[in-house]
């Protein structure tokens, strides 16, 4: 597979693309608020220097007033030097609005001429002139227009547009960083999967994806667990495949043989040979049924007629109709089933998996041997026990007990089933949402537990 551009596949652009877009919007929202507020702060700076050389001046021009006794004489060569030091031509009027002081002498760059009654360039700012709380007049400061940018808004918008440039430039970097650490290990797991999928059975995410925080090593985790299981049910399918051919193969070959015999004349078909055929059909009738019965076990929670039944009068049911099996097997057995213990559940289905239990408890245990059959109410759960005093399990037998076609040493030699019985049982347990378990010693004795859920209305 070709690398991928920038270290990134086709999701790792896109949310590349989407985070610098992200980030080119912010930066230029905040770049134009900045020029735009550094703008107003200058203008706003300027007109507070302006009326400030506006109130000056009228303090001047008053004094001036003062030491006169009027406008007549009173000199504002101070005035106007304060004007003309903030950079504007300064017009004086009385209280009647008559000019009393007007531009002479030339105009400032930039401005049209003088004017006694309004403003001309950049603008003016107009103070009263106070003597003694009365208004004598005003001055009126007049502005040319600008020549050009300040220096403070040229410095302010350098530096603006430098930081917005610095800015942009990390939040890619950011986000190129951020998105190949998020996409990464996608494009890792994806190539995983691939090779999954076209039959690479051993590949698994890497350590570090798997040792990753968050989303991203808990889906990497998850992908192994599922590749795990994969690979166990294959095996598992493969095993059960070779388990069927094999029991299939033995009860075929003999009736095949059997059959050979009869029709080339070599044996006569007395009802000994007959007999001994048909045992072998029931044989394969049986290991077809049994295989019956596990594929329904395992769809059984789509097809389970539920109703509210007496567990314990079911329990009891199939002992009684367990009886003849034990008492063939030589086993003593008693019951203690508490009474009223409704569950909700398939009765026919749940008669199956207790006769399953029986059985298997009958197939393996020696004569004289006891089995003791419970039932009893665990909080919210029914808590069905068959115990006996047969050979046990070891602990690696437990583990694998429930497994398919899985029939353990002791009954590795006989005919006496599959090894099917106990996976209908787990099968049936989990569709009614309980469980069971096995309890043993390699001193002898075992102990078959399944719990399921009591009624709601119980």
């Amino acid at each position: 597979m070709a690398e991928p551009r920038l270290g990134l596949g086709p999701l790792g652009r896109r949310l590349l693309l989407a985070f610098v877009l992200v980030a080119m919007s912010s930066v230029v929202v905040l770049t134009i608020a900045a020029l735009i507020g550094t703008s107003r702060g200058i203008s706003a700076s300027e007109d507070s220097q302006r009326q400030a050389a506006a109130t000056a001046t009228a303090a001047a021009a008053s004094q001036s007033y003062v030491a006169a006794s009027g406008w007549v004489g009173a000199d504002l060569g101070r005035a106007e030097a304060i004007a003309n030091a903030a950079g504007a031509r300064l017009v004086v009027v009385d209280a009647q609005g008559s000019s009393v002081l007007t531009p002479n002498g030339g105009s400032m760059p930039g401005m049209q001429g003088p004017s006694a009654g309004g403003a001309i360039g950049r603008g003016s700012v107009t103070a009263p002139v106070l003597v003694n709380g009365q208004t004598v007049g005003s001055v009126r400061l007049a502005f040319g227009p600008p020549s050009g940018q300040s220096s403070a808004q040229q410095i302010a918008w350098t530096w603006i547009l430098v930081a917005a440039g610095v800015a942009l430039l990390v939040a890619v970097l950011v986000a190129w960083f951020v998105t190949r650490r998020v996409s990464a290990p996608l494009v890792r797991l994806a190539q995983v999967a691939n090779s999954f999928a076209a039959g690479d059975r051993g590949v698994r995410a890497t350590p570090a994806d798997v040792k990753a925080p968050g989303e991203l090593g808990e889906l990497a985790r998850s992908f192994d667990a599922t590749a795990n299981a994969v690979v166990v049910s294959e095996q598992t399918r493969r095993a059960m495949s070779a388990d069927i051919a094999h029991e299939l193969r033995t009860p075929l070959a003999a009736l095949q043989a059997g059959l050979e015999e009869l029709q080339d004349g070599l044996v006569e078909p007395d009802p000994r040979r007959l007999a001994a055929l048909h045992a072998q059909s029931v044989r394969l009738g049986r290991i077809v049924g049994d295989l019956a019965e596990l594929s329904a076990a395992e769809s059984a929670a789509l097809s389970l007629r539920r109703a509210p039944i007496d567990f314990g009068s079911l329990v009891a049911d199939a002992v009684t109709a367990a009886e003849p099996a034990l008492a063939d097997a030589g086993l003593r057995f008693s019951t203690d089933l508490a009474a009223n213990v409704i569950i909700d559940g398939d009765a026919d289905r749940l008669h199956q998996a207790v006769g399953n239990l029986l059985a298997n408890t009958a197939r393996h245990c020696r004569a004289g041997d006891s089995v003791a059959v419970s039932l009893s109410r665990s909080g919210s759960w029914a808590v069905l026990a068959v115990a006996d005093t047969g050979p046990g399990l070891t602990a690696a037998d437990q583990q694998r007990v429930f497994e398919r076609l899985w029939r353990g040493d002791a009954d590795a030699g006989g005919a006496a089933g599959m090894g099917i019985g106990l996976a209908i049982v787990k099968e049936l347990a989990v569709a009614h949402g309980g469980t069971v378990e096995v309890a043993s010693n390699d001193s002898g004795g075992a102990t078959f537990s399944m719990r399921l859920p009591l009624w709601v209305g119980s």
